[in-house]
Protein backbone atom coordinates (compact mmCIF):
# COMPACT_ATOMS: atom_id res chain seq x y z
CA UNK A 1 0.00 0.00 0.00
CA UNK A 2 1.75 3.05 -1.38
CA UNK A 3 0.76 5.72 1.95
CA UNK A 4 0.77 2.75 4.46
CA UNK A 5 -1.94 5.17 6.52
CA UNK A 6 -2.78 3.18 9.50
CA UNK A 7 -5.63 0.63 9.77
CA UNK A 8 -9.25 2.50 11.69
CA UNK A 9 -9.13 -0.18 14.51
CA UNK A 10 -5.00 1.44 15.39
CA UNK A 11 -4.30 3.33 18.54
CA UNK A 12 -3.97 6.94 17.67
CA UNK A 13 -0.21 7.67 16.46
CA UNK A 14 2.14 10.25 18.11
CA UNK A 15 4.49 10.80 15.53
CA UNK A 16 7.36 13.99 15.14
CA UNK A 17 9.22 16.14 12.55
CA UNK A 18 12.48 17.39 14.49
CA UNK A 19 14.33 20.12 12.00
CA UNK A 20 17.93 21.33 12.75
CA UNK A 21 17.72 25.15 12.48
CA UNK A 22 21.30 24.87 10.80
CA UNK A 23 19.61 26.10 7.45
CA UNK A 24 15.67 26.22 5.97
CA UNK A 25 13.72 23.40 5.26
CA UNK A 26 13.45 22.52 1.80
CA UNK A 27 11.49 20.04 -0.77
CA UNK A 28 12.74 16.90 1.72
CA UNK A 29 11.88 18.04 4.50
CA UNK A 30 8.52 19.01 3.42
CA UNK A 31 7.86 15.46 2.68
CA UNK A 32 9.10 13.84 5.80
CA UNK A 33 6.76 16.66 7.88
CA UNK A 34 3.74 15.85 5.51
CA UNK A 35 3.96 12.07 5.95
CA UNK A 36 4.20 12.14 10.03
CA UNK A 37 1.42 15.03 9.95
CA UNK A 38 -0.83 12.95 7.54
CA UNK A 39 0.03 8.95 9.43
CA UNK A 40 -0.69 10.97 12.65
CA UNK A 41 -3.89 12.44 11.83
CA UNK A 42 -5.46 9.35 10.14
CA UNK A 43 -5.10 8.01 13.15
CA UNK A 44 -6.89 10.44 15.03
CA UNK A 45 -3.26 11.48 17.21
CA UNK A 46 -0.74 14.10 16.99
CA UNK A 47 1.93 15.48 15.20
CA UNK A 48 4.72 16.97 16.50
CA UNK A 49 6.96 20.14 16.01
CA UNK A 50 10.84 19.15 18.32
CA UNK A 51 13.32 21.75 17.39
CA UNK A 52 16.73 19.69 17.50
CA UNK A 53 18.97 22.99 18.55
CA UNK A 54 22.10 21.93 20.38
CA UNK A 55 23.99 21.97 17.15
CA UNK A 56 26.61 24.58 18.83
CA UNK A 57 27.20 27.92 16.43
CA UNK A 58 25.42 26.53 13.52
CA UNK A 59 22.30 26.66 15.28
CA UNK A 60 20.49 29.49 14.29
CA UNK A 61 17.39 30.43 16.78
CA UNK A 62 15.53 32.59 14.19
CA UNK A 63 15.26 29.92 11.75
CA UNK A 64 12.85 27.81 14.09
CA UNK A 65 10.17 30.73 13.72
CA UNK A 66 10.76 30.42 9.84
CA UNK A 67 10.14 26.55 10.41
CA UNK A 68 7.00 27.56 11.96
CA UNK A 69 5.96 29.95 9.42
CA UNK A 70 6.91 27.09 6.33
CA UNK A 71 4.67 24.17 8.24
CA UNK A 72 1.06 26.65 8.64
CA UNK A 73 1.82 27.54 4.74
CA UNK A 74 1.70 23.95 3.95
CA UNK A 75 -1.20 23.61 5.99
CA UNK A 76 -0.18 21.26 8.69
CA UNK A 77 -0.79 21.38 12.34
CA UNK A 78 0.83 20.49 15.27
CA UNK A 79 2.14 20.18 18.50
CA UNK A 80 4.92 21.41 19.88
CA UNK A 81 7.04 20.39 22.33
CA UNK A 82 10.85 21.65 24.44
CA UNK A 83 13.19 21.89 21.88
CA UNK A 84 16.61 19.81 22.44
CA UNK A 85 18.51 22.84 24.58
CA UNK A 86 15.92 22.35 26.85
CA UNK A 87 16.86 18.57 27.82
CA UNK A 88 20.50 18.17 28.32
CA UNK A 89 20.29 17.30 31.88
CA UNK A 90 18.62 13.89 30.39
CA UNK A 91 21.74 13.43 27.55
CA UNK A 92 24.32 13.27 30.89
CA UNK A 93 21.73 10.86 32.59
CA UNK A 94 22.04 8.78 30.15
CA UNK A 95 25.55 9.07 28.88
CA UNK A 96 26.58 8.43 32.84
CA UNK A 97 24.27 4.88 32.90
CA UNK A 98 26.35 3.99 29.77
CA UNK A 99 29.68 4.78 31.04
CA UNK A 100 28.82 3.12 34.29
CA UNK A 101 27.87 -0.49 32.66
CA UNK A 102 31.46 -0.06 30.80
CA UNK A 103 29.62 0.41 27.88
CA UNK A 104 30.90 3.56 25.79
CA UNK A 105 34.32 4.41 25.86
CA UNK A 106 36.27 7.77 25.17
CA UNK A 107 37.66 8.20 22.19
CA UNK A 108 40.17 11.21 21.15
CA UNK A 109 40.91 10.57 17.21
CA UNK A 110 39.97 12.82 14.26
CA UNK A 111 38.64 12.29 10.89
CA UNK A 112 42.12 11.92 9.56
CA UNK A 113 43.49 9.28 11.87
CA UNK A 114 40.45 7.11 11.24
CA UNK A 115 40.98 7.47 7.56
CA UNK A 116 44.75 6.64 8.02
CA UNK A 117 43.89 3.63 10.09
CA UNK A 118 42.17 2.10 6.94
CA UNK A 119 38.74 2.17 7.96
CA UNK A 120 36.13 1.14 5.24
CA UNK A 121 33.34 2.60 4.12
CA UNK A 122 30.06 1.23 5.92
CA UNK A 123 26.29 2.22 6.34
CA UNK A 124 26.96 5.69 7.46
CA UNK A 125 30.29 6.91 6.38
CA UNK A 126 33.73 5.37 7.89
CA UNK A 127 33.30 2.47 10.22
CA UNK A 128 35.64 3.41 13.51
CA UNK A 129 38.05 0.53 13.72
CA UNK A 130 38.34 0.65 17.12
CA UNK A 131 41.57 2.42 18.12
CA UNK A 132 40.90 3.94 21.17
CA UNK A 133 38.99 0.71 22.34
CA UNK A 134 41.78 -1.00 21.79
CA UNK A 135 44.41 1.77 23.57
CA UNK A 136 42.43 4.13 26.21
CA UNK A 137 43.87 7.36 25.13
CA UNK A 138 45.15 10.09 26.81
CA UNK A 139 42.57 11.82 29.24
CA UNK A 140 43.73 15.53 28.66
CA UNK A 141 42.84 15.08 25.28
CA UNK A 142 39.35 16.02 24.76
CA UNK A 143 37.36 13.12 23.75
CA UNK A 144 33.81 12.05 22.34
CA UNK A 145 32.37 8.57 23.63
CA UNK A 146 31.79 6.01 21.37
CA UNK A 147 29.49 2.92 22.29
CA UNK A 148 31.44 -0.32 22.10
CA UNK A 149 29.16 -2.19 19.74
CA UNK A 150 29.83 -5.84 20.83
CA UNK A 151 29.38 -5.50 24.20
CA UNK A 152 26.27 -3.71 23.40
CA UNK A 153 24.59 -6.52 22.21
CA UNK A 154 26.22 -8.83 24.30
CA UNK A 155 23.99 -7.58 26.79
CA UNK A 156 20.99 -6.88 25.07
CA UNK A 157 21.04 -10.12 23.13
CA UNK A 158 18.87 -10.01 19.55
CA UNK A 159 16.73 -7.62 19.34
CA UNK A 160 14.28 -6.75 16.25
CA UNK A 161 12.64 -3.49 15.14
CA UNK A 162 9.50 -2.98 12.74
CA UNK A 163 9.49 -0.77 9.73
CA UNK A 164 5.83 -0.47 8.39
CA UNK A 165 7.65 -0.18 4.79
CA UNK A 166 10.65 -2.32 4.89
CA UNK A 167 9.17 -5.05 7.35
CA UNK A 168 10.91 -6.72 10.65
CA UNK A 169 14.31 -6.07 10.91
CA UNK A 170 16.95 -7.75 13.21
CA UNK A 171 19.73 -5.30 14.38
CA UNK A 172 23.06 -5.63 12.92
CA UNK A 173 25.90 -2.85 14.00
CA UNK A 174 28.50 -4.31 11.46
CA UNK A 175 27.77 -1.82 8.99
CA UNK A 176 28.08 0.92 11.19
CA UNK A 177 30.26 -0.48 14.04
CA UNK A 178 31.13 2.21 17.62
CA UNK A 179 29.22 5.15 16.46
CA UNK A 180 29.38 8.23 18.64
CA UNK A 181 27.11 8.94 21.36
CA UNK A 182 28.42 11.77 22.90
CA UNK A 183 30.19 14.56 20.61
CA UNK A 184 33.67 15.98 21.72
CA UNK A 185 31.95 19.35 21.42
CA UNK A 186 28.28 18.39 21.66
CA UNK A 187 26.26 16.92 24.77
CA UNK A 188 24.88 14.31 22.61
CA UNK A 189 25.11 13.11 19.46
CA UNK A 190 22.18 12.24 17.34
CA UNK A 191 21.53 9.13 17.91
CA UNK A 192 21.73 9.40 21.42
CA UNK A 193 19.44 12.68 21.34
CA UNK A 194 16.87 11.61 19.35
CA UNK A 195 16.65 8.05 20.85
CA UNK A 196 15.91 9.85 24.60
CA UNK A 197 13.51 12.56 22.94
CA UNK A 198 11.57 10.34 21.20
CA UNK A 199 11.00 8.27 24.19
CA UNK A 200 10.46 11.74 26.52
CA UNK A 201 7.69 12.73 23.51
CA UNK A 202 5.84 9.50 23.92
CA UNK A 203 6.41 9.09 19.75
CA UNK A 204 5.17 5.87 18.34
CA UNK A 205 5.71 6.10 15.12
CA UNK A 206 9.00 7.58 13.82
CA UNK A 207 9.06 8.63 10.86
CA UNK A 208 12.36 9.74 8.57
CA UNK A 209 14.03 8.83 5.14
CA UNK A 210 15.26 6.05 4.14
CA UNK A 211 18.92 7.34 4.29
CA UNK A 212 18.39 6.96 7.94
CA UNK A 213 17.12 2.99 8.17
CA UNK A 214 20.48 2.33 8.79
CA UNK A 215 20.62 4.48 11.87
CA UNK A 216 17.53 2.56 13.05
CA UNK A 217 19.47 -0.41 14.21
CA UNK A 218 21.53 2.18 16.85
CA UNK A 219 18.37 3.69 17.96
CA UNK A 220 16.65 0.68 18.54
CA UNK A 221 19.82 -0.94 20.66
CA UNK A 222 19.31 2.22 23.10
CA UNK A 223 16.12 1.43 23.61
CA UNK A 224 17.25 -1.78 25.27
CA UNK A 225 20.13 -0.35 26.64
CA UNK A 226 18.00 2.39 28.25
CA UNK A 227 15.29 0.37 28.79
CA UNK A 228 13.02 2.84 26.63
CA UNK A 229 9.74 2.52 25.13
CA UNK A 230 10.62 0.63 21.55
CA UNK A 231 8.08 2.68 18.75
CA UNK A 232 7.40 1.45 15.45
CA UNK A 233 8.99 2.69 12.30
CA UNK A 234 8.21 4.60 9.06
CA UNK A 235 11.08 4.82 6.54
CA UNK A 236 9.86 6.87 3.62
CA UNK A 237 11.03 7.15 0.02
CA UNK A 238 14.23 10.25 -0.91
CA UNK A 239 12.81 12.99 -3.02
CA UNK A 240 16.13 13.75 -5.09
CA UNK A 241 17.50 16.65 -7.22
CA UNK A 242 18.14 16.69 -11.27
CA UNK A 243 21.25 14.80 -11.05
CA UNK A 244 19.52 11.83 -8.71
CA UNK A 245 20.33 13.04 -5.41
CA UNK A 246 18.88 13.36 -2.40
CA UNK A 247 17.91 17.33 -1.33
CA UNK A 248 20.22 18.34 1.14
CA UNK A 249 20.74 21.93 2.80
CA UNK A 250 24.39 21.27 2.08
CA UNK A 251 23.77 21.28 -1.84
CA UNK A 252 21.66 24.33 -1.46
CA UNK A 253 18.65 23.10 -2.47
CA UNK A 254 15.73 25.74 -2.68
CA UNK A 255 14.57 27.04 0.48
CA UNK A 256 10.31 26.62 1.44
CA UNK A 257 10.67 29.86 2.92
CA UNK A 258 11.70 31.40 -0.41
CA UNK A 259 9.10 29.62 -2.31
CA UNK A 260 6.72 31.28 0.32
CA UNK A 261 7.94 34.65 0.05
CA UNK A 262 7.50 34.53 -3.07
CA UNK A 263 3.74 34.00 -3.17
CA UNK A 264 3.55 30.13 -3.64
CA UNK A 265 0.53 27.98 -2.74
CA UNK A 266 1.87 26.40 0.24
CA UNK A 267 -1.18 23.83 0.38
CA UNK A 268 -1.33 23.07 -3.18
CA UNK A 269 2.57 21.92 -2.95
CA UNK A 270 1.69 20.19 -0.59
CA UNK A 271 -0.77 18.14 -2.56
CA UNK A 272 1.36 18.03 -5.24
CA UNK A 273 4.18 16.54 -2.69
CA UNK A 274 1.58 14.06 -1.34
CA UNK A 275 1.34 12.65 -5.18
CA UNK A 276 5.03 12.42 -5.49
CA UNK A 277 4.92 10.34 -2.65
CA UNK A 278 2.81 7.71 -3.71
CA UNK A 279 4.50 7.48 -6.97
CA UNK A 280 7.55 7.10 -4.86
CA UNK A 281 5.77 4.28 -3.60
CA UNK A 282 6.27 4.18 -0.24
Amino acid sequence: MAWALPMPNCAPLVTRFAPSPNGPLHLGHALSAIVAHDLAKASGGRFLLRIEDIDGPRSRPELADEFRRDLEWLGLEWDEVPAQSTRLASYAAAAKRLKARGLIYPCTCTRKQIEEAGAVEGCDGLIYPGTCRHAPPDPALPAAWRLDAAKALADTGPLVWEDDLAGPRSVDLSGLGDVVLVRKDLPASYHLAVTLDDAADDVTLVTRGADLLAASHVHRTLQALLGLPVPRWHHHGLLTDDTGQKLAKRRGSPALAERRQAGEDGRVLAQQLRLQHLRLGT
